[in-house]
């Protein structure tokens, strides 16, 4: 478990050619994605007038991940991951301009995030399956943290102007830039070139090959584990992600500017964690890393529950923000690095059913909690929860468990 010196930093995989241009087009589809997913919240409240609307809209883009991904896994795994990638750009383009031109309908908004949401179960898990072929396992950490500070970057900077420009202009213009997002990045995939990936040599059927994946997942203990952690984490950060506006205006008594900073201060600890990451850490095999970040998130759900005081929320949220954004990279480093080559699709679709499906029983057991026993009771549960997936996984990692599977 001994990280060896030295450090590899952003510098390293950026140096890398076919890197940039996989960062490059995700970054790009990314900050097309801020634009839409405001433009699309505003519309859809504009159009229904009601906050049950806008969560039906969330409710559309989960149901494809829990419906699909095992099978989008599995197409993944049996195509050429690039071709995956280009395809399920260009489809999401299509849909960005339909809304554009159907944005007043909000039955067809619905199911055009429904389709957008599909390409988008299809594109993830090909991105991270095709990252580890890119790079060196001991460049995952760094690599991972390139994508994710883009991402929080564009979130921080681009949200307010996706606002703005709703304001300005309407959603037609926030859908035009996603459309051209897409299309940017499916022109930039196109031109990526990586090595074949090596195949199982058993020929099975489609389905027995979607069943194949579920069993390595059901059999291999690290998996296990990490899937485990998934689960209960998107079980805690469903209800408190969401109720924190409860949270600051019922506990803390803030007004709506308060919450604001709240956001704000996640918003710092993430972007923060990324490049304090890659200098400590390289080995994504060191439980520490991998999975202290939810000891660290589950200590700070208690401590907001408890505390009702503003500075030390913004100190305990900017901390949350850390440590959601290296456990993320960390944890995603570690996937990539134990899973084998021909079956990251399916593994990779699999944990997006679990954070998709914790956070779906999250969202709609941490609203009644809240209204039945209190908003601070839905955090004291949210940091119980944390800290049971940190033992989970510390315990499969400490115990050896970290033998690679395959079928």
């Amino acid at each position: 478990m001994s990280d060896p010196a030295p450090r590899i930093g952003l510098r390293t995989v950026f140096a890398q050619r076919r890197y940039r241009r996989l960062w490059s087009a995700r970054t790009v589809s990314q900050c097309g994605d801020v634009f839409a997913t405001v433009a699309l919240a505003l519309l859809v409240f504009d159009l229904t007038g009601s906050a049950l609307g806008v969560s039906a809209v969330v409710f559309a883009e989960i149901l494809p991940v829990l419906l699909l991904a095992p099978l989008a896994g599995t197409i993944v795994d049996r195509l050429p991951r690039v071709a995956v990638m280009v395809a399920a750009d260009l489809w999401r383009a299509v849909l960005a301009v339909a809304l554009i031109v159907l944005g007043d309908n909000v039955a067809a908004v619905y199911v055009i995030a429904f389709g957008l949401s599909l390409g988008a179960v299809f594109f993830n898990p090909a991105a991270n399956s095709v990252l580890p072929a890119l790079v060196r396992d001991d460049e995952l950490v760094a690599a991972n943290s390139g994508v994710w500070t883009a991402a929080v970057l564009s979130q921080i900077a681009l949200a307010p102007l996706a606002g703005v420009l709703y304001a300005a202009l309407g959603a037609g213009a926030a859908f035009g830039i996603n459309a051209a997002s897409f299309v940017l990045s499916a022109v930039l995939l196109a031109g990526l070139r990586v090595p074949a990936a090596v195949r199982s040599t058993e020929r099975r059927g489609f389905f027995a090959d979607a069943i194949a994946g579920l069993r390595v997942l059901g059999t291999d203990r690290l998996l296990r584990a990490l899937g485990a952690g998934q689960l209960l984490a998107a079980l805690s950060a469903g209800a408190t992600s969401a109720l924190l506006v409860v949270l600051a205006r019922e506990h803390f008594e803030l007004p709506p500017s308060g919450y604001g900073f709240l956001l704000g201060a996640i918003g710092v600890g993430a972007e923060l964690g990324p490049l304090v990451l890659t200098r400590l850490v390289s080995n994504p095999r060191r439980p520490a890393f991998v999975f202290g970040p939810y000891v660290v998130r589950g200590v700070v759900d208690v401590v907001l529950a408890t505390f009702a005081t503003l500075p030390v929320a913004l100190v305990a949220l900017a901390v949350y923000g850390l440590g959601t954004s290296s456990g993320a990279v960390t944890f995603n480093s570690l996937l990539q690095a134990h899973t084998p080559e021909h079956l990251r699709g399916r593994i990779f679709a699999s944990f997006d059913v679990f954070w998709q499906l914790g956070r779906l029983v999250s969202l709609l057991v941490g609203g009644l909690l809240a209204v039945a026993i209190g908003i601070q009771a839905v955090y004291y549960l949210g940091g119980a929860l944390l800290l049971l997936a940190a033992v989970i996984g510390w315990t499969a990692m400490r115990t050896g468990a970290n033998s690679t599977s395959g079928t």
